[in-house]
């Protein structure tokens, strides 16, 4: 993870709510925008540095705080956040980051991309679903039981990636994602990366994480978003 922050803590609104998030820049000061889903832990020091990542990459990120504060600092309480999640609050929080970053003087274009992980992934696809303004997903190994999508009202373009030894996510999950996207007519790329394990991006879970695997999924992101975003 980086060493030094090259974002700052922002609050914005979301349906009169102050929302904390994570606001990263560009060397150059401006670029095309991004909205950071998080994962279950919360909005951890993890997620903030794949906004300076992107930011280094020329990309305005934003990560909002889904939780409005809490943290899960282990498996058991971490899941207890995504289950307690307000989806529908945490939708409109989606909706209000986009805004934030569409806002800002900053950000150029006139949608932005959103890019999940775990958690995130599926929020990120459920946020592309109501959202217009959202103008490219990225959703990695994205899975939460009490978000549906209406994939009919989806027109951004859609990156999935997944992992072909997740516990939490099976093939079948993936199969039925990838036809159903198909099905609605949404342009997507769904992709299984063989041997990876669930949030093998992370590279806070030693557990889990591989490097080679991550730069690859990394690169695969950045090529998406330029190609969308402009």
């Amino acid at each position: 993870m980086s060493a030094r922050r090259a974002g700052s803590e922002i609050t914005f609104r979301s349906k009169g709510d102050g929302v904390a998030g994570y606001l990263a820049l560009p060397p150059n000061g401006r670029g095309a925008g991004v909205v950071v889903v998080q994962e279950w832990w919360g909005l951890v020091d993890h997620i903030r540095d794949v906004c300076d990542r992107l930011a280094r990459e020329g990309f305005v990120a934003l990560a909002p705080d889904l939780y409005r504060g809490e943290i899960g600092g282990e498996p058991d309480a971490a899941g207890r956040l995504m289950l307690g999640l307000e989806i529908p609050r945490a939708l409109e929080d989606l909706d209000a980051a986009a805004r934030e970053l569409l806002n800002t003087d900053a950000v150029d274009g006139a949608t932005v991309g959103i890019v999940g992980f775990c958690m995130g992934g599926q929020l990120a696809l459920a946020a592309g679903c109501r959202n217009p303004r959202i103008g490219a997903v990225v959703d990695f190994y994205g899975v939460h039981p009490n978000v549906s999508l209406d994939l009919a009202r989806l027109t951004a373009p859609v990156l999935a990636v997944f992992a072909e030894r997740d516990d939490f996510i099976p093939a079948e999950t993936v199969e039925r994602l990838s036809n159903d996207l198909q099905a609605a007519g949404v342009r997507a790329s769904v992709r299984t990366i063989p041997d990876a394990q669930h949030a093998f991006m992370n590279d806070s879970r030693p557990d889990v994480y591989d490097a080679a695997l991550a730069a690859a999924g990394w690169s695969a992101m950045l090529a998406f978003l330029r190609a969308e975003l402009g």
